[in-house]
């Protein structure tokens, strides 16, 4: 747990809500200082922000679309600005947008590029010059890469973008004591996943894991906080599947 009277600082994109929100909480319970990022949905993440505080932890907001790189740089600027540095930056920010790559347009590629995959090369770009020493860089990932199903076929190739700079950032931040890993969550019970979805098709979804279950974002959140933690120290450069077992 970070020291109480110098807490260590974590970015979460995305926070306002779902595994984002879940990851917030349980770092400020960890004794991060949070900074609870958003694009445009700014009633929730001060909502989130104020339960965080209320609970005893603390917690700020940071408006910033993860695919401007300026608005990226504005809100690094601002967390340095105010904590003097950022410790574990978590890119969760992301949207799923499913259809068959014959039928699939160029704002439906476009946009998941955009927040999915130069997002997170945003953010990494500047954790690689500015997040202090000893820090940890937890990207979001999806168990779609290696499941591969029908309709995913953009969303995971987003995905497996992340991957693969998670593996080669870790190793470009050699000497700097910094780890680089992903979580690559199963089917999770948020309102990114279950919209649209009939619960026929849900249920069939929480038979695929040995476990009969969806994840709840609390157990994505669980992962993150043990990369984050001083317990993930030697983990770096991996992609931890945390899926009930699908694959």
């Amino acid at each position: 747990m970070p020291d109480q009277t110098n807490p260590k600082v974590a970015l979460v994109t995305g926070a306002s809500r779902g595994i984002g929100a879940a990851i917030a909480t349980r770092l400020a319970k960890d004794g991060f200082t949070v900074i609870v990022n958003y694009a445009g949905n700014s009633a929730e993440a001060e909502k989130l922000a104020a339960s965080i505080e209320d609970a005893g932890g603390r917690a700020l907001t940071a408006q910033a679309d993860v695919a401007d790189p300026a608005a990226v740089a504005r809100m690094w600027d601002a967390a340095e600005a105010a904590f003097g540095g950022v410790d574990v930056l978590v890119n969760n920010a992301g949207i799923m947008k499913l259809a068959t790559i014959a039928e699939g347009d160029d704002a439906l590629f476009d946009s998941q590029i955009a927040i999915n995959l130069k997002g997170p090369r945003n953010t990494m770009k500047l954790a690689a010059t500015r997040l202090r020493e000893g820090g940890r860089i937890v990207n979001l990932s999806s168990s779609v890469v290696g499941l591969y199903q029908p309709t995913y076929g953009v969303y995971a190739a987003t995905k497996a973008g992340v991957e693969a700079m998670t593996h080669v950032l870790a190793k470009e931040l050699r000497g700097r004591n910094i780890t680089v890993n992903a979580i690559a969550p199963g089917p999770t019970a948020t309102a990114l996943f279950l919209d649209g979805k009939p619960q026929s098709v849900v249920d069939n979804l929480m038979k695929l894991a040995p476990l009969e279950r969806l994840g709840q974002p609390e157990d994505i959140a669980n992962a993150v906080a043990f990369l984050a933690g001083p317990d993930g120290a030697w983990i770096n450069g991996q992609v931890i599947r945390a899926n009930g077992g699908i694959i």
